[in-house]
C-alpha cells in the first residue's frame, strides 16, 4: 500500500513538473528588449547619447531619404552625435544640449535630408552612430516609404530643376545644427 502511495506521489510530481517546466527553460518574453516601433533604438555603450526610433523615409526610387529619430542626451553636458551613412561621403553631426532631446521629423521639426541615399524602401541601410570618445555603434536602420498615412508627409521631394535660376544655399550635412529646444 505504501509503495502505491509513493508511486502516485512520484507520478503526480512528474506531471506537475512536465506541465510547468516550460517556464524554467524558455526565456521570459517580457525580459527581451526590442524596438516597439518601425525604427530602431541605438545605445552607444561608449558614448553619452542615445538614438530612439531611428528610420529613413525614402522616395520611390530610393535616391533621397529623410532621417527621422530622437536623439537623447541624459547627461549634464552638451554632446555631439556623428552619423555616418553607408555610401555617403560627409557625416552628419548633431549637437544636443545637456538633459535635452532633439527630434528630427516629429513635433514640427524637420528631418535630416540624405541626398544620394541609393537604398530602396523596404531595405535597411548601415549607419554608424558615434558620440563622446567611444568607437560608436553600426546599426542597420530601416528604410520606409510613404505608403502609411503618418509617413506620407516625411517622403522627401526631389529638387525642382526650375528653381535653379534662383540660387539658394544648400545645407551641408556635417554643419547641421540642432533645432532650438521647445520649452
Amino acid at each position: 500500500m505504501k509503495s502505491r502511495l509513493v508511486a502516485s506521489a512520484a507520478v503526480s510530481a512528474l506531471v506537475l513538473l512536465g506541465a510547468t517546466g516550460c517556464t524554467f527553460i524558455s526565456p521570459q518574453s517580457t525580459q527581451i528588449e526590442y524596438s516597439a516601433s518601425d525604427g530602431v533604438n541605438v545605445s552607444d555603450s561608449d558614448g553619452p547619447l542615445d538614438v530612439r526610433n531611428a528610420f529613413v523615409v525614402a522616395n520611390e526610387d530610393g535616391s533621397i531619404g529623410n532621417f527621422v529619430a530622437a536623439v537623447v542626451n541624459p547627461t549634464t553636458e552638451k554632446a555631439t552625435l556623428t552619423m555616418t551613412v553607408a555610401g555617403i561621403d560627409k557625416p552628419f553631426t548633431v549637437s544636443v544640449p545637456a538633459g535635452k532631446t532633439v527630434s528630427f521629423g516629429t513635433e514640427g521639426e524637420e528631418p535630416l535630408r540624405i541626398d544620394g541615399l541609393d537604398t530602396m524602401p523596404g531595405a535597411t541601410i548601415e549607419i554608424h552612430f558615434q558620440s563622446g570618445d567611444g568607437a560608436g555603434t553600426k546599426t542597420e536602420v530601416p528604410v520606409l516609404d510613404g505608403s502609411l498615412p503618418y509617413y506620407a508627409d516625411l517622403v522627401p521631394e526631389a529638387e525642382d530643376e526650375t528653381e535653379e535660376s534662383t540660387p539658394t544655399p544648400e545645407p551641408v550635412p556635417s554643419d547641421t545644427a540642432a533645432p532650438a529646444p521647445s520649452e
